[in-house]
């Protein structure tokens, strides 16, 4: 190179990097406010690949959505109902301060609830394009609409149903499990993430709040046939399970989780031989709501959001597939309370995974903090910041579950124990008994650690609002039962 030719270069190189270093000191870029995806899905457990729930299940997107975040392994709801979990999510309230215990009432019928700004509304008022399709909140007339600005709808919600059963159960409609219909686009949740897909092609001047709300795999466990291939019968493995898994709980423990509940028994289903095609209609659903979630995420990765965008994914309870002789939900045992949930976005670690005990309350004041929005004194949760920043922070918190007043759940790194109304309780050693199989409330060597659990049982306890639900009937034919 010519010295004259090198010289030009030279001050070429000082005078750009001269005249960028003013512009960045006289112009800063504005960072913009990011945005929220916040995907909520119907009665999934822990059968997910990256849980290990199931050694069958097929989830890979939201497996890959764990390896580029935060995969929480020890999150309870705060019941194992839809109602009262979504009024917790979007309150931040305990159902025990907030009366909401069973599938009614809403939140604008709690005195206290109603109090509290539900986060759509929150994030709105901060400036946000809130919108919304899918189950959200829960599936009462209106209650969608009245929370959600902007919503889309339920694109059929539960449907589509065929014209007569598929299965033999001669209980609840919902309750059916087959291959129904043939396509997944005729599949309310294909339709709310082919809407979702579409809204984040769109060109924004806020920053947005999206609520993704998917219906399966609740009843009734329908899904195109290719996702029942997945599952082979004859190679189809069950839950494992042993003989008198309920001879160490009380009579109350028992009765809470089968008087008045509308599900089959663990009785019909063994007799009639539908153990296997039930979790193979789980399965299948899981595997196609997945896919869904797949379609959402290629859409935020391939728009103009991908990387400022917070996306929370969740469960809002459980599910039993035959452990603890039952199907269905509502109860405080670990498949019934235990659900996934990851986050991922700006800063958030990659592929981590934490076993400290954390809530679903949780979320609402860990999306405020990550999005640089004050904190309400209201919320009972607590942010997931602090663990987000350093996995192996000080955590002293313990995660809760209850259905009803007086039956609570409380779960810590290591162990759950189950108090009832009765008086009655279980404990269960996670790193012994995963399974939940051993009771060993009665035990002397635990008895130090049973006592720390027990304080976290709350005294004060609001009287249940609503009537008539499965749950209210439940309670109360319990209550009966055993005073």
């Amino acid at each position: 190179m010519k010295i004259s030719n090198y010289i030009f270069l030279i001050l070429g190189i000082i005078v750009s990097t001269s005249f960028g270093y003013k512009n960045a000191r006289t112009e800063p870029k504005k960072k913009d406010k990011p945005n929220v995806l916040f995907i909520a899905i119907d009665d999934l457990n822990d059968w997910i690949g990256v849980l290990g729930g199931h050694p069958q299940a097929k989830t890979p997107h939201m497996d890959r959505l764990a390896q580029r975040g935060v995969l929480f392994s020890n999150v309870h709801c705060q019941a194992p109902v839809c109602n009262p979990s979504r009024a917790s999510v979007m309150t931040s309230l305990y159902p025990s301060t907030s009366g909401i215990y069973f599938l009614n009432p809403d939140i604008v019928e709690s005195p206290v609830a109603s109090r509290n700004i539900v986060m759509p509304k929150r994030f709105q008022q901060e400036g946000y394009n809130v919108s919304a399709a899918g189950k959200i909140f829960h599936n009462g007339k209106g209650i969608n609409e009245t929370h959600i600005p902007n919503y889309a709808g339920q694109f059929g919600g539960f449907g589509p149903m065929p014209e007569q059963k598929i299965s033999t159960y001669p209980g609840h409609p919902l309750w059916d499990w087959g291959v129904y219909p043939e396509r997944d686009d005729q599949m309310p949740d294909y339709q709310i993430a082919s809407w979702a897909a579409q809204k984040l092609t769109e060109k924004l001047d806020q920053p947005f709040w999206m609520g993704v709300g998917f219906y399966r795999p609740h009843v009734p466990q329908f899904a195109p046939q290719k996702w029942f291939d997945m599952y082979p019968l004859k190679s189809l493995q069950l839950p494992k399970t042993i003989t008198g898994d309920l001879d160490d709980i009380s009579p109350y423990g028992t009765d809470l989780s089968r008087l008045k509940h509308v599900s089959p028994t663990f009785e019909w289903v063994t007799e009639n031989e539908q153990w296997k095609p039930m979790v193979q209609s789980y399965l299948a659903c899981v595997s196609f709501v997945d896919d869904q979630v797949g379609r959402v995420l290629d859409a935020l990765d391939e728009g103009a959001y991908g990387d400022n965008t917070y996306v929370v994914l969740f469960s809002d309870h459980g599910f039993h597939l035959g452990e603890k002789e039952r199907f269905a939900k509502r109860s405080l045992w670990e498949d019934g309370a235990r659900v996934p949930m990851i986050i991922m976005g700006p800063d958030i670690p990659k592929g981590q995974v934490i076993n400290k005990p954390v809530q679903l309350l949780d979320i609402y004041p860990t999306l405020l903090e990550l999005c640089n929005l004050k904190p309400d004194p209201k919320h009972e949760g607590n942010s997931l910041v602090p663990l987000l920043k350093n996995m192996d922070a000080e955590w002293p918190h313990y995660a809760r579950t209850c259905f009803g007043p007086g039956n609570y759940s409380i779960v810590s790194e290591q162990y759950r124990y189950i108090q009832y109304n009765d008086g009655s309780e279980e404990f269960y050693d996670h790193k012994n008994d995963p399974q939940e199989w051993y009771n060993v409330i009665g035990k002397p060597e635990y008895a130090e650690v049973i006592g720390k659990h027990r304080i976290q049982v709350p005294m004060n306890r609001h009287h249940i609002l609503g009537n008539g639900s499965t749950g209210h009937e439940s309670y109360e034919a319990t209550e009966r039962e055993n005073n």
